[in-house]
């Protein structure tokens, strides 16, 4: 589709621009308002209004966009809507955080808008060389949003440990790119001639399974070439072993801000991963199944590195005091967790993926939330701080109650129904190592509930330091009963996220 028909697709990304430009010089204009704050925070609301009506406005279809450097598809979809609503929860959040200033509120939103159009990008981008734009939108804001404090010596240093981090994975990633233009000569992943089409294309002996013997340089620079670029997507959604900024950044960065790090980057990693690996490597066949192309082990490899990445976050976060830190490693975890529906290869475990990640918006941006009404408080994110909270914020503490809960995966929460799938699909896979890898994550989860148990036993279990009843205001009680309703709904009537999950990847089947 050429330029200017692609711009029909284009409007939700073009309204985020102009909400970047807009929220700037509106933050000058009133910069000496006293209702700075509510005026602020309108705006940014309304532009998401706008940007959600140019979303569901969109023609419906499957089509390449700008010569194929972007993909509109229900997937692209899906994912707008997820960004959408972490979003909208972080700025009804962050004015009564205390953790941003008024005065500099109107820089925060449009930074969140510019980061928000980076992933907007990265669900829909087909060709290399967009996907590592739309990557260092993403992390380049996520930089200058981690130090937004800056007269917090924790939050610079977890900003340059975020910078040195990123640096290293996106130079690692843009080399795999490199590598995979100088194997196929084209940065195109879908479409007629593409990585994927010239893998598929039984006619080329390069990469087919019986040319093993006969090309064994190039199918080593495949395999090398891949995991680089895997390099650049794991960074993204905090796996092992580019995990390691994770716990300062969670920690040091402005509570709101690591809210919707925890869910919006890491969703996006995953669109990108899903439209990478499926597109290049996977060909679909009647029915909605995928088949390899090609005798590369990236499943497998992907398996590894979810073992890996959900015992490291489990076992780490036991040992942790610091809420932030413990959510981080948990989110570590969680991570792991996904990527086991990703090294699934299938439809189901695609599906699998985008039901978790709902589920996860709604329970960790909730646990996030109940740490910033205890800190406005006390001051403090430390476990201890969370004593007594049963009496002195109930409704809080119930709601973190629940959302822990469903984060361990007990039911009848909807983070139960979430895990079920992707062992299931993990499972429906067949084969040993597919077998071992979702007890891993059985084990994994019995684990989790030990830390997830601590705090609770802290709010309803122990005596407060301080016996002042916590004042939670009216707009955080509502967020969270607005939460934790759906946590609980959705892990008995979960009908609605499976057709929502199957609408947008494989058309209905699977699930």
């Amino acid at each position: 589709m050429d330029n200017l028909t692609s711009l029909r697709f284009f409007v939700p990304e073009s309204v985020l621009t102009a909400a970047v430009l807009a929220l700037f010089i509106e933050d000058l204009l009133v910069r000496r308002s006293a209702q700075r704050e509510i005026i602020l925070t309108a705006s940014a609301v309304a532009w998401l209004a706008l940007t959600g009506l140019a979303l569901a406005a969109m023609p419906a279809g499957d089509v390449p966009l700008f010569g194929g450097l972007l993909q509109q598809d229900p997937l692209r979809v899906f994912f707008c809507w997820l960004f959408l609503g972490a979003a909208l929860l972080t700025i009804l959040i962050v004015p009564k955080s205390r953790q941003i200033s008024s005065a500099r509120l109107g820089e925060f939103m449009a930074l969140l808008f510019a980061l928000l159009l980076g992933m907007f990008l990265m669900a829909s981008a087909t060709d290399l060389l967009m996907i590592y734009l739309a990557v260092e939108t993403v992390s380049l804001v996520s930089y200058v949003l981690t130090s937004f404090r800056r007269a917090d010596r924790k939050a610079n240093e977890a900003a340059l440990k975020y910078v040195i981090y990123g640096g290293v994975a996106s130079g690692v990633m843009l080399y795999g790119m490199s590598l995979l233009y100088g194997l196929f000569a084209t940065t195109r992943v879908t479409g007629a001639g593409g990585i994927g089409s010239q893998l598929a294309d039984v006619t080329s002996s390069l990469f087919r399974a019986h040319a093993f013997g006969g090309q064994p340089a190039a199918q080593l620079s495949l395999v090398v070439a891949v995991v680089f670029v895997l390099a650049g997507v794991g960074y993204k959604i905090a796996s092992v072993p580019f995990h390691m900024w994770c716990p300062d950044v969670y920690e040091g960065a402005p509570t709101p801000f690591t809210a919707f790090l925890s869910v919006g980057p890491k969703a996006a990693g995953f669109a990108v991963a899903i439209r990478f690996f499926f597109a290049a490597f996977e060909r679909q066949v009647p029915g909605g199944g995928y088949v390899a192309v090609t005798e590369l082990p990236w499943p497998a490899i992907i398996g590894i590195i979810s073992a890996i990445t959900m015992t490291l976050g489990n076992l780490t976060a036991i040992v942790q005091t610091n809420l932030k830190r413990l959510f981080a490693y948990s989110s570590i975890a969680h991570a792991g967790y996904l990527l086991m529906g990703l090294s699934a290869a299938s439809t189901a475990g695609v599906q699998a993926i985008l039901v978790y990640l709902i589920v996860y918006v709604l329970m960790n941006v909730g646990a996030f939330l109940v740490v910033i009404a205890v800190s406005r408080h006390t001051g403090g994110e430390d476990i201890k701080d969370f004593r007594g909270l049963g009496h002195k914020a109930p409704i809080a503490a119930l709601a973190l109650a629940v959302f822990l809960f469903s984060l361990t995966g007990i039911p009848p929460f909807a983070g139960f129904v979430g895990k079920y799938l992707i062992f299931a699909a993990v499972v429906q896979k067949g084969g040993f190592w597919n077998v071992m890898l979702a007890v891993i994550g059985v084990l994994n989860s019995a684990v989790s509930l030990f830390y997830y148990a601590r705090i609770i036993k802290a709010m309803f279990l122990e005596d407060a330091l301080d016996e002042r009843p916590i004042s939670v205001p009216a707009l955080y009680t509502g967020v969270l009963v607005a939460l934790a309703v759906p946590v609980l709904i959705l892990g008995l009537y979960w009908t609605p996220l499976i057709r929502w999950a199957a609408a947008a990847f494989g058309g209905g089947n699977a699930l």
